[in-house]
């Protein structure tokens, strides 16, 4: 036609906006925010509250519009709010599990009232979380609120758990884990990023309304996760979990070190998950697959175009050729941008894909199921997707390897983060508040009772060695440590007085030893864990002798260890193929895997208390899970740890699995936490030493248990005597993978 203007593709394509939203899907949404005038308080003992004299931040959506402002929390909030939370959890835990059980059911279908609602929030704040996927978290969490007393009888609630993400979290990471602390009978008070903060202040409104107590659920927001330091401080909290960015989960864990509150770390990483696409794989699902995870959460339109000449905006980008030390492989930027790299090998591919220091989930495309799940067992990381990717149920038990967390959500074992022994004390250790500490020196000081082996006299006491490699010696130093009689008088036996560089060849040792340990059948490690139990036994008498010196402890109590911890080896023998994992009941299409596997090296410096029975306690636990060990015997009584080792040189333990070295506590502590292929640290020693390891194991991540000891040796929780300290220690040994294979 005459005059007309025909337009090309790409102008069309430049024009395009996104269509005006359906006034009905907005009406509620905005209804809501105007009756708080675009204002939101906090949500404190069931109710909105607007402190005077408080800062807020303003809320905008994608195009720069104002949503609403939030009100930044200060100490004075966090106080009321924790009166709050212990006050709620009184009221909370009170009430039995059906009626628990019955508030959550109900949140089911409040939320299905307003599940536009919470919807149309979520995407006006970038935080978009179907409703559907919190139905599934309500629906599936309170059958174990209903089943707490049933099946997890063993296990008592934690008390008032804090809940902190950062600003890049989403719903969903979240309420995985309100949800799940509120069904087994916690308090929760939660800090929530900015972006989730509106839907979560909603969503605590409809908790109120289905029954919950007040001050079962608090919301406290603020600019930044500093605020979660905030409320570590308060002696009501017993629990902190985070979610979101490792650089913000760094931040909190370095504020609240030293406080004695436990902080798990779930990092959020993304779209950093490693794309596995075989010859065999139907190439046109998996490009798709790859094409929606790298760009489709990121709005663009995939084209060729020229990068602006200024700004931080970058077009999607596909690199070929990629090697895998380059930065954008390793930590790869938040842009659109998707590096691509090629292998020759099940083997090489398995390898390129655990090279990155992210190990939250993977892809593995293939029409060979044996194929697909053989990789998926090698492949570092909590999920494994076949044929698919960002599929996630509640039901499935997942666990952050590497730098993606040290603690396990979803399932029934995401459960046992939010609870306690039943076993441990009700009033533990008081709550110890940080020092001032110079990270750098820590360790570095000189034992003055160090003297060197070469100058004892020949009628000096017994000299002892450590056990590094599976060879019995002496520390790299040449030095010994003078241990003394229980009343300070006479010195009983020299000790080998190691140091970082005996860290160094015992996990050199254990690194190589613990892959073919981890893949010997559960049979088989019991086997060898029957045979130390054995060897324990033929050198009873010397080992009760060691404890009775050491200690001043009775003969009769000193055999009565030892008899103990001959039983307790046995038992992590019969435990070793009992608890595996299996199908996963899913509500999809499809079929899903859950299993526990090994962490890798751990490092475990011991108690004072009950020094045989808790040393076999731990071992047996690294061991029959497939790890290796390395243990720094009690620094006060360390004599029993190092008669062991008679028994390990007779076991068919492979050489490095279990190594043993004594000396200063706290210079094995800083070696251990300084080493990169530690995976984990259980620590039984004085405030200063758990503050050192909470602010220091962040990079690379380690998983922590730390156990504050006063000067008698009490840390406050653990009965070793107790059966229920296998469980515990056990699922302290363990990270979960799940795989998922769609059958449509």
């Amino acid at each position: 036609m005459a005059g007309s203007t025909i337009k090309t593709v790409h102008d069309i394509f430049q024009s395009m906006e996104y269509g005006p939203a359906a006034a009905s899907s907005t009406a509620t949404a905005q209804a809501w925010l105007d009756h708080h005038s675009r204002s939101l308080g906090l949500f404190i003992d069931g109710k909105f509250i607007h402190p005077v004299g408080r800062q807020s931040c303003s809320l905008t959506d994608s195009k720069g519009g104002n949503v609403c402002s939030v009100v930044c929390a200060v100490e004075d909030d966090v106080s009321q709010c924790a009166s709050s939370a212990v006050s709620g959890y009184k009221a909370w835990s009170g009430l039995t599990c059906h009626q628990r059980a019955k508030v959550l059911l109900k949140l089911v279908s409040v939320l299905g009232q307003h599940g536009q609602c919470v919807s149309e929030l979520c995407e006006a704040c970038g935080a978009s979380c179907s409703p559907s996927t919190l139905v599934r978290l309500l629906q599936y969490y309170s059958s174990w609120a209903q089943l707490r007393d049933t099946l997890i009888s063993n296990w008592t609630t934690l008390g008032v758990v804090a809940v902190v993400v950062s600003d890049d979290c989403s719903l969903y990471s979240l309420m995985l884990k309100v949800i799940p602390a509120l069904a087994m009978g916690n308090s929760v008070v939660v800090v929530p990023g900015q972006s989730t903060a509106p839907a979560l202040l909603l969503l605590a409104q409809l908790f109120m309304g289905a029954g919950l107590p007040a001050g079962a659920l608090n919301v406290l927001t603020g600019s930044d996760v500093s605020l979660g330091a905030k409320v570590a401080q308060s002696p009501s909290i017993s629990y902190i979990t985070y979610s979101g960015n490792k650089q913000s989960g760094v931040t909190l864990c370095k504020a609240t070190a030293g406080m004695s509150v436990p902080v798990s770390f779930s990092p959020f990483i993304g779209a950093t998950c490693p794309f596995i696409i075989f010859e065999s794989a139907d190439i046109d699902s998996a490009v798709d697959g790859v094409i929606e995870t790298a760009f489709k959460k990121k709005r663009e339109l995939v084209q060729s175009c020229a990068a602006p000449p200024t700004g931080s905006q970058y077009p999607p980008t596909v690199l070929c050729g990629s090697v895998p030390s380059s930065p954008f492989v390793i930590s790869p930027s938040p842009g659109p941008l998707l590096p691509i790299m090629t292998f020759r090998s099940n083997t090489e591919a398995v390898t390129l894909g655990n090279h990155s220091p992210h190990g939250k989930a993977a892809s593995v495309w293939t029409e060979d199921l044996t194929l697909a799940l053989e990789t998926a067992k090698s492949l570092s990381v909590g999920s494994v997707w076949v044929n698919s990717h960002s599929v996630s149920d509640p039901c499935l038990s997942v666990s952050g390897h590497k730098d993606s967390g040290t603690c396990t959500d979803g399932g029934q074992e995401g459960l046992y983060q939010f609870l306690r022994p039943s076993s441990s004390p009700s009033t533990p250790l008081p709550r110890s508040f940080p020092v001032s500490l110079d990270y750098s020196k820590f360790g570095t000081t000189a034992s003055p009772t160090v003297i060197p082996d070469d100058s004892d006299p020949a009628s000096a006491p017994k000299p002892y060695l450590q056990f590094v490699g599976g060879k019995a010696c002496k520390s790299v130093s040449g030095c010994s440590v003078a241990i003394q009689s229980p009343g300070g008088g006479s010195v009983l036996a020299y000790c080998p007085d190691g140091g970082r560089k005996d860290v160094r060849n015992a996990v050199e040792a254990a690194i190589k030893v613990q892959p073919g340990w981890m893949k010997k059948s559960p049979s088989a490690r019991a086997q060898s864990l029957y045979s130390l139990a054995k060897g324990l036994e033929a050198k009873r008498k010397d080992i009760s002798t060691s404890i009775n010196v050491q200690t001043g402890l009775s003969m009769e109590e000193a055999e009565k260890e030892v008899e103990l911890s001959i039983i307790r080896l046995s038992d992590w023998a019969a435990y070793c193929d009992k608890v595996q994992g299996g199908t996963v009941p899913m509500p999809q299409s499809g079929s899903a895997l859950s299993y526990a596997e090994a962490l890798g090296v751990l490092g475990v410096i011991l108690p004072d208390k009950n020094p045989l029975l808790s040393m076999v306690t731990l071992l047996g636990a690294a061991v029959a899970t497939g790890n290796a060990v390395i243990l720094v015997p009690s620094e006060k009584y360390p004599l029993p740890a190092l008669a062991f080792i008679q028994v390990l040189q007779a076991s068919d333990l492979p050489a490095g699995l279990v190594n043993v070295i004594s000396g200063s506590k706290d210079q094995l502590t800083a070696a251990l936490a300084h080493h990169s292929v530690i995976k984990a640290i259980w620590y039984w020693g004085k405030a200063e030493g758990c503050q050192f390891l909470q602010y220091t194991c962040t990079s690379p991540l380690k998983t922590l248990r730390l156990f504050c000891q006063n000067d008698a040796g009490e840390d406050g929780g653990k009965d070793w005597c107790h059966s229920l300290v296998l469980e515990e220690m056990w699922r302290n040994a363990v990270q979960w993978k799940s795989v998922w294979i769609p059958t449509a």
